[in-house]
């Protein structure tokens, strides 16, 4: 589903909330002209019922004066009728016929009334004012009933509401186009990033430098901090298909020059040896490559979900059956002590297992020529379970695990790929657990220890 525009969202969320309250105020205004009309107008009536009155007083019950009839014309807003009684109800000027309201009582001296009845099937308001006067050396009671269509009241408030509705549209519009273009304006600075991004190469990881508003430098700076990961990722995986490459063309050179070698052997015995030169360097080889691959599996990002209950127990005795045949054709001695009941832990199995062997052949390749003996040993201790390999070789000493545990380096030269001891580190590692080297009087002592109890595993790789 596609989403709005960061833009239209704004404009939206400024302007909905102004035309709900333009309606409001619209609606409110609308009411308050309903009610200045009738005040208006039933003003207008009154004046126009005294005025009558007075006049009935002046010209002695005769008529009202033409400047009366002008004034009520001019202020009433519309065609206002009339009606007028002296003493005893004698009918003396305006039109025959007035309205009665249906529920009105027993009118009193001085007392206005107004009420709302029909005159010629229309609505009206009506008011109607009683004042004692004399005419001719008659007094009495004179009544004055002066109404009004409904109709007029309504158009002169619609006209008021109108105008108060022209007012806030166009209040409401001009708001509507300011905060529009105030928004994109407000903007810019994004698209401006955008465009700054968008033309940037590939290879441009650099840190963005540009000024960019309060509200948003925390995208920028989440943008410099992944850029920066990235750029470290792509620096550590050229490093390492550099070294890769590098580690490989030894084995590959090694590989074909037995190769030659079989092919200008002179005799069947130099050509078995050198037969079993070939086959050992293709072993080599394939065992370079094989830790390699599992080196950038171990670079990339944990997945807890690979971490399932294992019988550690069980890895190093399946892991030592594999590469004892080996240890002891070398004439090296080979012992593995492991307790009784099985070592339970939470981890994968596959990386546990390269981590053992890579233990092992680091012992037996590093050992020197003075190397006789091989252990591994399982035990538990309270918190944690350790996995020991030691040898009687030239040693090793706590002082070069920097070393020792670097990915493509040695302590002494050797035929092997200086990424043993690292990938048990890093195993050790991705499990929440450590690679040590044992201080110890003679040989070589490494313990990879791990979390009895599973723990959440720390995010590796680049």
């Amino acid at each position: 589903m596609r989403r709005a525009s960061l833009r239209l969202r704004l404009f939206g969320l400024i302007v909905t909330p102004l035309i709900v309250m333009a309606v409001i105020l619209g609606y409110w205004r609308f009411m308050v002209a309903q009610n200045t009309a009738e005040d208006l107008f039933d003003r207008s009536l009154l004046s126009a019922a005294l005025a009558i009155s007075r006049d009935v007083v002046i010209s002695e019950g005769d008529a009202i004066l033409p400047s009366t009839r002008d004034l009520i014309r001019d202020a009433s807003g519309g065609e206002v009728f009339y009606h007028a009684t002296g003493p005893g109800g004698i009918y003396v000027t305006g039109y025959a016929y007035p309205p009665i309201a249906k529920d009105q009582g027993s009118a009193r001296e001085g007392e206005i009334v107004v009420f709302e009845a029909t005159y010629r099937d229309e609505p009206v308001r009506v008011l109607q004012v009683i004042e004692q006067v004399t005419v001719e050396n008659l007094s009495g009671n004179t009544t004055v009933t002066v109404w009004q269509r409904m109709a007029d009241r309504q158009a002169f408030a619609n006209l008021l509401a109108a105008r108060a509705a022209a007012l806030i549209a166009g209040l409401l519009a001009t708001l509507a186009l300011v905060v529009w273009f105030g928004v994109k304006l407000g903007l810019r600075p994004l698209e401006d990033l955008q465009q700054a991004i968008s033309i940037r190469s590939p290879d441009d990881l650099s840190r963005i430098k540009r000024a960019v508003p309060v509200e948003t430098k925390g995208i920028v700076q989440t943008l410099n901090r992944l850029f920066g990961q990235v750029e470290t990722s792509i620096n550590a995986h050229q490093a390492f298909i550099s070294d890769a490459a590098h580690q490989l063309r030894n084995p590959a050179a090694a590989v074909q020059s037995m190769a030659e070698a079989v092919q200008s052997a002179t005799s069947k015995k130099d050509r078995d040896e050198r037969l079993g030169e070939l086959v050992r360097a293709a072993q080599n080889s394939a065992r370079v490559a094989e830790q390699l691959l599992s080196l950038d599996r171990l670079q990339q990002p944990v997945n807890p979900t690979t971490f399932k209950p294992v019988d550690l127990r069980e890895i190093v005795e399946t892991t030592c059956a594999d590469v004892g045949a080996r240890i002891l054709t070398q004439g090296i001695d080979f012992k593995v002590a492991l307790p009784n009941q099985p070592i339970r832990i939470d981890g994968d199995r596959v990386f546990l297992a390269e981590a053992i062997k890579n233990l092992i052949d680091n012992a037996a390749k590093h050992g020197g020529k003075n190397l006789s003996a091989i252990s591994v040993s399982l035990s538990r201790q309270a918190d944690h379970v350790s996995v020991t390999v030691s040898d009687d070789g030239k040693g090793l000493t706590p002082d070069q695990s920097k070393v020792a545990f670097g990915r493509f380096s040695q302590v002494e030269p050797s035929d092997g790929s200086g990424l043993g001891l690292a990938i048990a580190a890093s195993v050790a590692e991705r499990h929440n657990g450590s690679l040590v080297i044992n201080p110890v009087e003679a040989g070589a002592s490494l313990s990879l220890f791990l979390p009895s109890q599973r723990q959440m595993p720390a995010q590796t790789g680049q």
